[in-house]
């Protein structure tokens, strides 16, 4: 428990904490070796209110805020990244750009089941052309009548395939204005002609987290199934990514706290020349850095969250806890397999999917690259 919280989000972190290694560590392995997400674990989720933290309660949700919604992203990801990520674009994803710019028709609608974990949404933005780079984005919706007509495709979509799933937001090109790209975000539910989710990928990590590709041939939707104004789509698309990068940094930090505690169990019960490998200064310190990247991330995205639960700025604030964050579930996770030895080379060991699992947290919403822009930026240095 940190010193910086509440009585009410430390009560928060103990329960999501309890919950994580009760029923969704015993879980993890055969999930991830078997690529499944597990609804029942989705569900249970929903029970708690996970997927409701952030929202009021008018529309379903706890009357929470983001820190509430980080504490219990970084308590999940402690023990499985694929469930912390499944509750993080749940949220910041599916449900946060209609609570933020759906009409009161579209939150009456679709909030109430998102909120309780009985629907999931996916955020179709990625396309193979237009990642870090989303004003290149090549999907288009043309309006026929009275509905949008969808053409195009996305990639790396998380939760479009599950059974709960309800629709896909997607960002298309609306028209040209000014000379450049009118960029408008639809809601296309499944099951809409024209729209498939392709098969699953095959992918390095974070395996029991579902993530398709999207194709679009002439999908039809009612024109009422804009989301937000024409042609705000990428401005709305930025303001959601900047509240991302918080939740993705404090999964991140959960990942880096999982390999520090797993760490520190096996160098006190490894012996290795008679002596508990914990005895090792190597291995001490080694361990110590794992914990200076643990609490500066930790602290980093803290103080972006309150910043956004105080309704000031805090774009520079959630690039720097991403970095950060992101960085040292990494390092933490490299270090983690090298005090396993050999062990942490085994899929069994949770060490050894953090390894594979943190890689993309160096990618995702925003990759290291991007965050340094982001700040150099706040530094007046861009051209």
């Amino acid at each position: 428990m940190r010193e910086d919280l509440s009585d009410e989000e430390r009560d928060l972190a103990a329960m999501v904490r309890e919950f994580a290694d009760t029923v969704v560590a015993p879980q993890a392995y055969e999930a991830d070796r078997n690529h499944t997400l597990s609804m029942d674990v989705v569900r249970q989720m929903g029970e708690l209110g996970l997927f409701g933290l952030p929202f009021p309660e008018e529309h379903g949700g706890q009357g929470g805020d983001y820190m509430a919604l980080g504490i219990a992203i970084e308590a999940l990801a402690r023990v499985d990244q694929s469930i912390a990520i499944t509750l993080e674009a749940g949220v910041s994803l599916g449900a946060m750009p209609v609570h933020r710019f759906g009409s009161e028709a579209q939150k009456q609608e679709l909030l109430p089941d998102l909120l309780a974990g009985r629907a999931l949404a996916g955020f179709g933005l990625t396309e193979p052309e237009a990642g870090s780079d989303a004003g290149a984005t090549r999907t288009t919706a043309k309006l026929d009548g009275d509905e949008w007509v969808i053409d195009g495709s996305k990639q790396f979509i998380t939760n479009s395939g599950t059974p709960l799933t309800r629709f896909v937001t997607v960002t298309a090109v609306t028209g040209v204005v000014d000379g450049r790209k009118e960029i408008s975000t639809i809601i296309v539910p499944n099951g809409t002609p024209g729209f498939t989710v392709e098969p699953p990928y095959d992918k390095v990590g974070w395996n029991a987290s579902d993530t398709h590709p999207l194709t679009f041939q002439g999908a039809r939707v009612p024109a009422a199934n804009l989301l937000g104004e024409r042609g705000h789509g990428f401005r709305n698309f930025l303001s959601i990514l900047d509240e991302g990068r918080i939740a993705i940094a404090a999964l991140s930090t959960g990942a880096a706290e999982g390999c520090l505690e797993a760490s520190v169990d096996y160098a006190r019960s490894r012996t290795i020349f008679g002596t508990a490998l914990s005895t090792r200064q190597n291995a001490q310190f080694t361990l110590a850095r794992m914990r200076a990247r643990v609490h500066t991330a930790r602290l980093a995205w803290h103080h972006a969250a309150r910043l956004r639960d105080a309704g000031r700025p805090f774009a520079e604030e959630a690039a720097i806890a991403k970095l950060v964050a992101g960085e040292a579930a990494m390092d933490n996770a490299r270090d983690a397999t090298q005090i396993f030895g050999g062990n942490g080379f085994m899929n069994e060991f949770p060490v050894a999917r953090h390894y594979r699992d943190s890689k993309i947290l160096e990618i995702g919403e925003g990759t290291t690259e991007v965050q340094l822009l982001v700040i150099a930026r706040s530094l007046g240095l861009a051209g």
